[in-house]
């Protein structure tokens, strides 16, 4: 690998990065657009045509199939025949990855200044012409949420969407379209920032409220308050960061209309979440620990901690600042080495994954600690960047898995470069309003 960049933070380091992540970024965008934002995913695999033409619908057979497509190091998809979708939930990461893009080239005015200027790179051949072209970067974010707007779930309380292929769980099957509140938080998300688009979006946003109450069942505990992540949940336990992403959606929703119902609801979610955290600083996938195969892994980690900073940021209360501060501690020291590679969990290294190198490079955005953001940048690209705006899957000990997930490679980084770009352009200390 060769795409490296600075890891010390120098003037020249800091202007040679920016130029540098620009042209990865746009080239990922690229990546994505020449393909509609379609692609294989990471749980794709009841997408399979060969499944479908089975005349039996079995639980067994369709979980293997869904991990036969997940788990090789080569790409089976293509043999399996699994069809290509936009993910609900990438499609979001990609709105505001472009929505962002346009900021940094400056074509959306109210942004500060001393934005990159891309025609002095392209001039210097920093950039294909026939690869990035002439793109509007804000028309590309707004059909990305007129999709997002199309292609919601329906027949819930409020505005919603999920994955666009089955998924077989344990205790039940997810179909198209079902929706839960981690693809529908990343869509009010998506939907609030590109209100300078069209103002109608934060109305459609604000409704998903009613979604996360009355469809996901928010209910009060004596510790705090509870959601279902989405309707094939077993009962049995609760999924922490799924919850805590959507005290995120509430604090978004907070943010834009001050209505201090969604910060009382956030605050109780996150409350309950608080007193999962574990004696070492991490969260494990879910309550009770044996209910999941997961123990304290990455990137669910990382949106815990996410939704945690994203409390203080918009209501300014230290009301989770030691629970926040040593789950830092944990993720920084635990979950990630030293070089910024991403670690699989407490006890494991690998696989190191895309989407946990994604996560972390946001967190430590957030959290102001941009030269460890970097840190993690400059790994992943010299690990599982394979050029041409494309991205690995994930690095193994002995072997890379070289498969290019549509979701869970191109958007999450996507949206990563770009939120970590533009901290360094509105040098501000902690994490950005919408």
């Amino acid at each position: 690998m060769t795409q490296r960049i600075p890891t010390q933070t120098t003037e020249t380091s800091v202007a040679n990065d920016e130029q540098r992540l620009i042209e990865i970024l746009r080239e990922t965008l690229a990546y994505a657009r020449q393909r509609e934002y379609t692609g294989w995913d990471y749980g794709d695999g009841m997408s399979s045509r060969l499944l479908q033409w089975v005349p039996v619908d079995n639980k067994w057979l369709n979980i293997l199939v869904q991990e036969l497509a997940k788990r090789p190091p080569i790409n089976v998809r293509p043999m399996l025949l699994v069809e290509q979708r936009r993910n609900y939930k990438g499609t979001a990461l990609f709105a505001m990855a472009n929505l962002n893009t346009a900021r940094l080239l400056g074509e959306i005015d109210e942004e500060p200044t001393g934005r990159i200027d891309m025609e002095s790179i392209a001039q210097n051949g920093g950039i294909d012409a026939d690869t990035t072209g002439s793109v509007d970067y804000k028309r590309e974010s707004y059909q990305l949420i007129e999709w997002l707007i199309a292609n919601r779930s329906v027949g819930y309380s409020g505005f919603c969407g999920g994955h666009q292929h089955p998924i077989q769980h344990f205790n039940g099957k997810g179909l198209p379209n079902d929706p839960d509140i981690v693809s529908t938080s990343f869509a009010v998300k998506s939907l609030l920032r590109t209100t300078r688009l069209d103002p109608m979006y934060a109305s459609i946003a604000r409704t998903a409220v009613d979604f996360l109450v009355e469809d996901l069942n928010y209910r009060p505990r004596d510790d705090g308050a509870c959601i279902d992540y989405h309707f094939n949940h077993p009962t049995d336990a609760y999924t922490i960061n799924a919850g805590a992403i959507g005290a995120r959606m509430l604090l978004d929703l907070y943010a834009y209309f001050g209505e201090d119902a969604h910060r009382r609801r956030a605050e109780r979610i996150l409350d309950h979440v608080a007193t999962l955290q574990t004696d070492i600083g991490g969260w494990t996938y879910r309550d009770p620990p044996s209910s999941s195969h997961l123990s304290m892994d990455n990137h669910h980690n990382g949106f815990i901690i996410e939704s945690l900073l994203r409390h203080r940021e918009v209501t300014g209360s230290d009301r989770y600042a030691e629970t926040t501060d040593r789950a830092l501690s944990f993720y920084r020291e635990t979950l990630f080495d030293s070089s910024g590679a991403p670690n699989w969990d407490e006890n494991k290294a690998y696989p190191r994954d895309i989407h946990a190198s994604a996560q972390g490079i946001l967190v430590f955005t957030y959290a102001d600690d941009l030269d460890f953001a970097r840190r993690i940048i400059a790994w992943t690209l010299d690990q599982l960047y394979a050029g041409n705006g494309r991205f690995y899957y994930r690095k193994h000990r002995l072997y890379t898995t070289r498969i290019t997930l549509m979701r869970w490679c191109q958007a999450w980084m996507a949206y990563a470069i770009s939120e970590y770009l533009t901290a360094l352009y509105d040098r501000r200390p902690s994490m950005k309003s919408l």
